[in-house]
C-alpha cells in the first residue's frame, strides 16, 4: 500500500484521505473558516493553497484541474471568481491556523483554519513607511542631547517646585503641633495623666477624636484625657461631641 509523504493517513486509505481533503477544501472556500483538528487542518493548509494558487490563474486548465479534486461548481465558482481576486498581490500564506480547546470526548486537538482574506500593503507604501520611519529615528538620535538637557532642567525646576511646596506645607503643620488649643474653663494636664485635676473637673476631653467621657460611661476609664472639663456642656462649648451620643453620656449621681 503506498504510503502519504506528509505525515500519517488521515483515513483508513489513501482515496478515502483525498476524499476527506477535498470535503474540507470544499467547505473552507464555501465558508471561509472552519474547525477541525489540528493534525487535518496542517494537511489541508497544503492541499488548499495549491488550489488557490490555480484559481489566481483562472483560465480554462486550471479551472479543470481544480475540478478534478473539488466536484462541488459552486464552491470552483466561488474559488475563481471571488476568491481568486481577494489574494491579487499576496504570493503565499493564504490560511492560517489558529489552535482552540481541546474537543470533548477523546480530547483531540482542535484548531479554526481560515482564509486571509485582508488586503495586502502594496510594496510603494511599505517602502515609504519604513524610509520615514527610519528619517524619525535619525532625527531623533540627533536632537537626543538637546532634548536631554532640557529634560534635565525641567525635572531640576520641578524637584524645586515640589520641595518649596512642602517647605511651605510642613511650616503651618510644625506650627499646629508647636501650640496646644485652649478651652474656656478647662484644665490641661501634662501628657500622659490619667488622674483628674481636682473634684469640679471630671469630663475627659480626646483631642485626637474631639469627644468628650463623663464618669460612668462605657470608655470613660480606657479613655486618656488631654484636657478636663468641668461640665458635658463646656466639652461641647469647647467643640467636643458626646462619644457613643449624648444617650450614652449621662454624668454619675
Amino acid at each position: 500500500m503506498p504510503r502519504p509523504t506528509k505525515g500519517p493517513r488521515l483515513g483508513g486509505s489513501a482515496q478515502h484521505e483525498r476524499h476527506m481533503l477535498a470535503n474540507l477544501a470544499t467547505q473552507l472556500i464555501i465558508h471561509e473558516s472552519i474547525t477541525t483538528t489540528e493534525a487535518r487542518a496542517r494537511r489541508l493548509r497544503p492541499y488548499v493553497e495549491k488550489l488557490i494558487t490555480k484559481g489566481k490563474r483562472g483560465d480554462l486548465h486550471a479551472r479543470r484541474t481544480v475540478m478534478k479534486k473539488v466536484t462541488d461548481k459552486f464552491a470552483v465558482y466561488r474559488l475563481f471568481e471571488v476568491l481568486a481576486p481577494q489574494f491579487e498581490g499576496r504570493d503565499g500564506g493564504y490560511t492560517r491556523i489558529i489552535k482552540t480547546m481541546p474537543r470533548k470526548g477523546d480530547n483531540a486537538p482542535m484548531a479554526v483554519i481560515s482564509l486571509v482574506l485582508e488586503p495586502v500593503a502594496k510594496k510603494e507604501i511599505v517602502e515609504d513607511a519604513v524610509a520615514t520611519a527610519k528619517r524619525a529615528a535619525e532625527k531623533a538620535v540627533a536632537e537626543e542631547p538637546a532634548e536631554a538637557e532640557k529634560v534635565e532642567e525641567k525635572a531640576e525646576e520641578s524637584a524645586k517646585a515640589e520641595a518649596a511646596e512642602a517647605e511651605k506645607a510642613e511650616a503651618p503643620a510644625a506650627e499646629a503641633a508647636g501650640e496646644k488649643a485652649e478651652y474656656a474653663g478647662a484644665v490641661r494636664l501634662a501628657e500622659g495623666a490619667t488622674e483628674a485635676p481636682d473634684a469640679d473637673h471630671q469630663v475627659k476631653g480626646n483631642e485626637d477624636s474631639m469627644k468628650y467621657h463623663v464618669p460612668g460611661s462605657r470608655w470613660y476609664d480606657a479613655t486618656v484625657a488631654e484636657v478636663w472639663f468641668a461640665s458635658a456642656e463646656e466639652a461641647e462649648a469647647a467643640g467636643f461631641a458626646p462619644a457613643g451620643g449624648a444617650a450614652a453620656q449621662k454624668v454619675e449621681k
